[in-house]
């Protein structure tokens, strides 16, 4: 499901709390990627929290974005302990 991204804000912790379309708010860690291209290039946490809403989805400065359906199949729910995409085996407690 395609899904825009309205609002986003980015945690020192290279994390993305994200609110869709459709009202949902959820948790996206963005550490398993931060040593691939392009987002190496945000690696600086000042570069990271630059995260802006455009399109429908996660920009940063630079041309760099990541694609929403990315952001929300690998997203938890907000306050959730679930674990999401087992390939890079991404967890979240609050």
């Amino acid at each position: 499901m395609l899904l825009d991204v309205i609002h986003v804000t980015a945690k020192a912790d290279f994390s993305l709390l994200l609110e869709f379309e459709n009202g949902e708010r959820r948790y996206f860690e963005m550490a398993p990627y931060m040593d691939q291209k392009p987002w190496v290039r945000l690696k600086s946490s000042h570069a990271f929290l630059g995260a802006y809403v455009e399109n429908g989805t996660v920009t940063w400065p630079g041309n760099i974005d990541i694609d929403p359906e990315t952001l929300y199949e690998c997203s938890l729910p907000e306050k959730s302990f679930l674990t999401v995409c087992p390939d890079i085996a991404i967890t979240a407690s609050t």
